[in-house]
């Protein structure tokens, strides 16, 4: 139910959202989602709340505390927390604020939240396009006040656009520690590995070929492709030993040949610890 809301201190449009018993098991649910409009300086704090919480300033000024740090806002300012933490967010004396918001959960978001962390998300950050951002928090609102009988996929569908647009602003190599000046980009290494799958590969051979610190190598990889060095070769392996298995006659020793891992007994390891079953039974399945 979507409620007009006029007090002291804002005036807001929200909805106050319950999801299915099935949303809540299975899906990106919605808790909360609204704008509002600041009458008066005010702040609101929070804590130990199973929710995660974005917003847009989309206009006006104010502030956020948050895991013991202090952000300024400006209008075109976002933020993204996890209100398990404590938290206070005010709008400015002299240039009150208006807000886009949504607080949502889901049993996969603290996987997501600490994968959003890890690539350098900030709680509090200027997108380049606030619109986008915008028009979901519009389109959420939206749908939750409608009668559709699946409106909870739709928005498990709108959630999941929203994190995925905060996944791809949350790179920000400039967070993390330097080795001589701006990391640069290692997709010639990535690409390296999806051409010389079949080669024998070792972080140490990779790092002299390409006069690269290991360790620099290893941990700015991981940053940016969210995969270890060696575990993306094993992706890289894996997919193509499966298009192997599935399009082609060769055996499953000639097939872990084929993708750079000789042994048998260690291709069948490796491929079940990836796949849950052996290259037969996955043959046999597809």
């Amino acid at each position: 139910m979507e409620s007009l809301f006029q007090g002291i201190s804002v005036q807001s449009n929200r909805i106050i959202y319950t999801p299915s018993a099935f949303a809540r098991a299975n899906l990106l649910h919605l808790q909360e989602a609204g704008e509002l409009k600041a009458l008066k300086p005010h702040t609101s704090s929070r804590e130990n709340l199973f929710s995660f919480l974005f917003f847009l300033v989309t206009d006006g000024a104010g502030s956020l505390l948050y895991d013991g740090q202090s952000h300024c806002l400006q209008a075109g300012d976002c933020v993204f927390i996890d209100c398990r933490k404590p938290y206070a967010q005010g709008s400015s004396e002299e240039n009150l604020w208006s807000l886009k918001w949504a607080h949502f959960y889901g049993s996969s978001m603290n996987g997501i939240y600490e994968k959003y962390v890890e690539r350098g998300g900030r709680p509090a950050f200027t997108p380049q396009e606030p619109a986008l951002f915008a028009s979901l928090l519009d389109c959420l609102l939206a749908i939750a006040g409608t009668e559709d009988y699946i409106r909870d996929m739709r928005i498990n569908e709108k959630l999941t656009g929203l994190l995925t647009l905060l996944m791809a602003e949350s790179w920000h190599p400039e967070a993390g520690s330097h080795i001589g000046g701006k990391k640069k980009s290692l997709q010639y290494v990535k690409t390296y590995l999806e051409e010389h799958y079949r080669e024998k590969i070792t972080l140490d051979r990779l790092a002299g070929q390409f006069y690269l610190n290991k360790f620099y190598l290893a941990r700015t990889f991981k940053e940016q492709f969210g995969a270890t060095v060696l575990g993306y070769l094993e992706q890289v392996r894996i997919t193509r030993a499966k298009q192997l298995l599935r399009f082609s006659d060769l055996t499953a020793e000639a097939v872990g040949q084929e993708v750079g891992i000789g042994e048998p007994g260690y291709f069948c390891r490796v491929f079940k610890k990836v796949e849950g079953i052996s290259p037969g039974e996955y043959r046999r399945m597809w």
